[in-house]
């Protein structure tokens, strides 16, 4: 390369007297071919610019794959190819590039030229910039014209009848690379955070390393990280599975004293912080963000940081309910002339929020989300507006599941999608109590009372039900809302229930009993009635139990409670199923599948088919039996219903057992076991012990 000559750095122009000819070598597009001819030859050359990829380049096989055979087109047919790889600052796309354009090194024997184009930078090259580095890598000495036309013939003219590759790396858009676009037989390879299109490019938008991948990097980096009991797993996560990321973590693990386990201690308590190579500053994820944020605007900056706030995907409604448009006096009107969703679209073009065009849904980086939060200004005023929307999130599919047939399962589905955005709403409410005004402790209300039948499916009953009722109650308490103490009481006793703890739900339903007959509020009463019930049946006092669900019933008729009729009817189906009443428990559990089907209540049908298993295993006519529990078994796992899958597999698997198909039956009842092991149930020892005396009986 000729001294001082820097791809990507437009040199000075060169003076007549430095011209050893005395001739003009000013360059005309119509007479270029002579004036190179008179032109002197310069001593350096330098058109194989491209270094090699990184050693330790891992993944990216099919998208590498995809450019190579992209750009080799140039090579079999009179026309010239562009190709793109886009994707976010650090995710990789300059090594991606030159591991292409190494495959391609044969492909192109004329040149292989780097144009760094510094697009995410303040300064970005111009177009003029651009061509006039790529004529002086063939021609360093010429002076060029400052004119786009006549830069753009010239290039044309070099390149033409040669098989030339240019890497333009970091593009800013299209406008700045549309006059680089090469002749036939010639390629190029552009590199950009944005996304754009050019006329007939090929483009891959690069995603994060896959696990396996990612793992496999930090260890070629440093290979100790592999042994260090799940430290490679972790560091990826931590590093959202971003190129950069692994290699400055890898990087600062293999060349410092900082051991593996100290820097992901580091790292769980500042990500950012300590994604940074020590030795250079500006290599770093927070750095290479800085670069795309600070190339937006300020209005749209703010709109980035508000989306932090998003744990996981989102959708537009969610978008316009959480963002408030900068300047604006209330979330519908805007300071800005853009929509939010041309805003978003932006973002997304930037390669600083992701799409998806299936489930039109946005997400966020974890490190892009990492950056934002920090500059997230009124971070709780967001927050409140993120968990007001995915309150009413979750009682919509309440609602679909409480609606019952398809419904149910659209209501299963939509709270599946928007779990973890409710939850971290949720969370988040509980650790304000105290910090804000009442509008907190409404909110914490809201939740109980919008996931009491589907929280009841999805959430571990010791971890997450426990902590969120009590939360409730002290929040009714608060606020003097005695029925929503009741009812909260109530759940508080139904999870105690579930984790076998029967001394304890008792108090609780009495004290949801005693509210509720304070208040009048009967359809109340009948239901900590039939919750008492339920723990009297599971204390094996049969007498009182029926007596319980006998009063449940009698409420549920008098209010026309489809549902609570149907619950009390099954659980007195229960009860004499387990008196020996077997005839019956049958007519009560078809009385209970009847209103089941017809208000189209999945996990109501599914109790019915237990009970009637249960009795007809009691008859003595194991075929029916077992069709029922299999019945009940398939709702349970077409619901995700954890608690009701275990307990269908521990009474098929009972039968099964005892009809003398060991093996299916310990699969089964082992699910049972799994489950009280994991919910931390008092019998799950108990029933541990019986699945391995029939495992012995198998062997």
């Amino acid at each position: 390369m000729t001294p001082g000559l820097t791809p990507g750095v437009v040199q000075p122009s060169i003076d007549a007297s430095q011209v050893s000819s005395g001739r003009d070598t000013t360059f005309v597009a119509g007479n270029y071919t002579k004036m190179v001819q008179e032109a002197p030859t310069p001593t350096v050359r330098s058109l194989h610019q491209l270094r090699a990829p990184v050693s330790d380049f891992v993944g990216r096989q099919d998208e590498s794959n995809q450019l190579v055979q992209a750009l080799s087109k140039a090579t079999t047919s009179n026309s010239a190819a562009i190709s793109g790889a886009r994707g976010m600052g650090g995710i990789g796309k300059s090594e991606l590039a030159y591991a292409v354009a190494q495959r391609l090194a044969n492909a192109f024997p004329d040149a292989q030229l780097l144009l760094e184009l510094r697009g995410a930078s303040a300064n970005p090259l111009t177009s003029e910039q651009a061509l006039q580095t790529i004529i002086r890598a063939f021609e360093p000495l010429a002076q060029l014209p400052a004119d786009l036309n006549g830069l753009r013939s010239i290039y044309l003219s070099l390149l033409s009848r040669k098989r030339v590759l240019v890497l333009a790396d970091d593009a800013r858009d299209a406008k700045q690379v549309e006059a680089l676009l090469p002749p036939p037989g010639c390629a190029m390879l552009l590199t950009s955070r944005q996304r754009f299109n050019l006329p007939g490019m090929k483009t891959v938008d690069l995603e994060i390393l896959s696990q396996s991948e990612a793992e496999r990097l930090l260890q070629e980096i440093y290979p100790a990280i592999g042994g260090a009991g799940g430290a490679a797993a972790r560091m990826a996560e931590l590093c959202g599975y971003l190129p950069l990321a692994l290699r400055l973590s890898a990087g600062l693990c293999a060349n410092s004293a900082m051991s593996v386990e100290y820097h992901l201690k580091e790292l769980e308590k500042a990500r950012l912080t300590h994604l940074i190579d020590p030795d250079d500053p500006n290599s770093s994820v927070e750095a290479s963000l800085q670069l795309s944020y600070i190339a937006l605007d300020p209005p749209v900056q703010q709109v980035l940081c508000q989306l932090s706030v998003f744990p996981a995907s989102f959708d537009m409604e969610a978008a316009n309910a959480v963002v408030e448009m900068p300047g604006a006096e209330d979330r519908g009107k805007t300071a800005t002339t853009q929509p939010l969703e041309e805003l978003l679209a932006l973002l997304y073009r930037r390669s600083l929020l992701d799409w998806d065009r299936q489930t039109e849904r946005y997400s966020l980086h974890d490190l892009v989300r990492v950056f934002a939060m920090a500059r997230l200004k009124g971070e709780d005023t967001v927050r409140m507006r993120h968990a007001q929307h995915y309150v009413q999130v979750a009682g919509v599919a309440a609602n679909l599941y409480l609606t019952g047939g398809d419904n149910l399962l659209l209501g299963l589905k939509l709270f599946d999608q928007e779990r973890t955005n409710i939850d971290i709403s949720w969370n988040w409410a509980r650790e304000q109590v105290g910090n804000m005004s009442q509008e907190v402790d409404i909110l914490l209300l809201y939740y109980a009372e919008a996931t009491a039948f589907i929280g009841n499916l999805r959430y571990d009953k010791r971890k997450d039900r426990i902590p969120q009722f009590e939360a409730a109650v002290e929040a009714a308490r608060r606020l003097n809302r005695k029925m929503d103490e009741g009812y909260s009481l109530g759940r508080l006793g139904l999870a105690y229930i579930d984790l076998g703890e029967i001394a304890k739900a008792i108090q609780y339903h009495e004290q949801h009993l005693e509210i509720a007959r304070e208040i009048s509020d009967r359809v109340g009463e009948g239901v900590a009635l039939g919750n008492l019930g339920v723990s009297y049946k599971n204390l094996g006092d049969m007498s009182k139990a029926i007596q319980y669900h006998e009063q449940r019933l009698e409420i549920a008729r008098e209010k026309d409670d489809r549902r609570g009729e149907a619950n009390a009817l099954g659980n007195l189906g229960t009860a004499y199923a387990i008196l020996g009443e077997t005839r019956k428990a049958i007519q009560f559990n078809k009385q209970v599948l009847e209103i089941a089907r017809e208000i189209g209540d999945r996990w109501v049908e599914g109790n019915a088919l237990s009970g009637l298993g249960i009795a007809y295993e009691n008859l003595g006519e194991v075929p029916e039996a077992i069709q029922y529990y299999e019945q009940h078994l398939a709702i349970t796992r077409e619901m995700g219903d954890r608690r009701g899958e275990a307990l269908a597999s521990w009474n098929l698997g009972l039968l099964l057992a005892k009809e003398g198909d060991l093996a299916r039956a310990i699969e089964l009842m082992q699910v049972n076991v799994d489950y009280k092991r994991e919910i931390g149930h008092a019998d799950a020892e108990k029933v541990a012990a019986i699945v391995e005396r029939y495992r012995k009986k198998l062997s």
